[in-house]
Formats: C-alpha cells, structure tokens, sequence
C-alpha cells in the first residue's frame, strides 16, 4: 500500500504544510530582482531556476551568496515568448529534435511532445543539472517549466529517472499531470519520492478580473491538511518584462507584479499566522528523502 504524503514525510495526518515557490529565476533580472526580493522580505521559501536563461549567472550568483535560501532547478525544453528566446545549453546539433529551424525551444509542450527523441530530451536536462553543478549550486529539487515533463509517460519516466539519477526529489502532482497530459490521476509515489498533494495555481480568469489576490486568499484559508504549494511567478512589471511578455498577457508582466506584491504584504503574513500552517521547503523534503 503506497504511503501518504505525510506519512513519508514523518508528519502526523493532521498537519497542514505549505510551501510558496517561485518559478522561472534566471528567465530575466525583473524576474530575479522581484524573486530576491519575494525570499528576503515576503512569504516565498523556494524557489527553482532556468539554466539557459540569459539571466542565469545573476540568479547563481544570489543562491552562491545566499545558500539558506531553497532554490531548485527548473528543466526547461520550451520557449513560450514571442520576441524573447533563448535554446538549450547543448549545441543545437547535439539535440536537434529539440529546437525550431533557428535553434530556439519549441513554444508549446505539444510541439516538444511531437518532435523530442528521449535520448536527446534526457541529454538535455542532464546537461542543464551538470552546469548548474559546475557553477557550485546544490539544488534542493528539480521541477518543470510549464509542466513540459508531466505532458507523456515517457516523459515522466526520464523526469523521475533524472531525479533518482541525481538523488533530488522532482515535483510531482496527479492533476497537474492530468490536466497537461490527459492521463487520468493516479497513485505516483515510489521510493524515494513525494507527491505534491494539492498545487494552487492562479488562473487567467482572476487576473482578468483583478481577482488574483482573492484567488491566494481563499486558497491559504482552504488548505487542508497534507502538502500544498502555492506555485507563482514573480517580476517587476517594467519595461524589460514588458517587452519579453508581449502580447502574452497570461503569466506575462502585470500578472507577475501581483504575485510579488501579494506574497511580500502584511496581509499575506498575517494570513498564514492566523491559519496555523507549517512551512516546509524541498531542502526540507530532499532531507528526508535523502538523507
């Protein structure tokens, strides 16, 4: 019989954890500058980082600086930007069957489902560890960037492969992978692995609405017991941001601001002081599970 969360985590069945963490560190100095800002002075206690990302030595840097801070690798294989790109850290010939006709990522996860040959998506996510390994970095976990590694079964397999293969804990969720692949929810944990029982993550309908922090709100005041993770995305809504999120308002530039400013207010504090949550972060996790 496959374990819950938190009885392989070692916690009673009661205990409601949370962690809020950040996504897509390195994508550009917006992007980190609010992510730093969002671990020193707000809620956030994680965070994972793109390696082929222009503004990945500056991220490094921080973590290098700052090592308390939770901070993972977030494998990347897609490009969703119209005028801002960036490809893998392997030559272009190394993997081909991972890049457009101008040696950038895909922009959907589809076109990656269509087009990867495993061997060279397995090449590529290696290498994306191995040089944030060689910067010095000691990730605490590994996660996706738009979830491209839940898209197929073939794909979750080199996920969790990598994850055992590099004895760090991979960010897994039933309907996360559900809602990216079509595969109906599922027990998942094996060895050496923990599931993400519950991920809230905002949806373009509240930010249409200026409803995000609502949206935040009403899930830090439902959780249930069990692991939970509010997953966001933080940035300054400025010029650089702007121009690297146009014309894709979802996740874009404004909607990234919110988060910052919602998860660094007096307001978000005070919440998690008067719900009786536990914080837990994968440095915690990978502790456990690797002990």
């Amino acid at each position: 019989m496959v374990k819950s969360t938190l009885e392989n985590l070692g916690f009673k069945q009661d205990v409601k954890l949370l962690m809020i963490h950040a996504d897509d560190a390195g994508l550009s100095h917006a992007e980190n500058r609010a992510t730093i800002r969002a671990l020193k002075e707000g809620l956030v206690n994680s965070y994972s980082i793109m390696v082929p990302c222009p503004w990945f030595y500056e991220i490094t840097e921080f973590a290098l600086q700052y090592p308390d801070f939770d901070y993972g690798i977030h494998l990347t294989l897609t490009c969703e930007w119209n005028s801002y790109k960036f490809g893998p850290v392997l030559s272009k010939k190394e993997v081909p069957s991972l890049v457009d006709n101008q040696g950038y990522f895909f922009k959907t996860r589809q076109e990656v489902l269509d087009k990867a040959i495993l061997a060279e998506l397995k090449k590529e996510l290696c290498a994306q560890i191995d040089r944030a390994l060689s910067f010095g970095l000691q990730p605490s976990h590994l996660d996706s960037h738009m979830y491209t590694l839940g898209a197929s079964q073939e794909f979750l397999a080199v996920y969790r492969e990598i994850g055992r293969l590099y004895k760090l804990p991979v960010m897994l969720n039933s309907e996360l992978i559900s809602q990216v692949s079509g595969i109906p929810e599922m027990d998942l944990a094996l060895e050496n692995e923990v599931l993400i029982d519950r991920i809230y993550l905002g949806n373009f309908k509240d930010y249409k609405e200026g409803k995000l922090p609502e949206y935040y709100t009403d899930s830090i005041k439902a959780l249930k017991p069990g692991l939970n993770m509010l997953l966001i995305h933080t940035a300054f809504d400025d010029p650089e941001m702007q121009a690297i999120t146009k014309d894709h308002p979802n996740f874009g530039a404004v909607w990234r601001q919110v988060d910052l400013e919602f998860f660094t207010s007096l307001t978000c504090k005070n919440l998690l002081k008067d719900q009786g949550i536990k914080m837990i972060s994968w440095k915690e996790i990978k502790s456990i599970l690797y002990p």
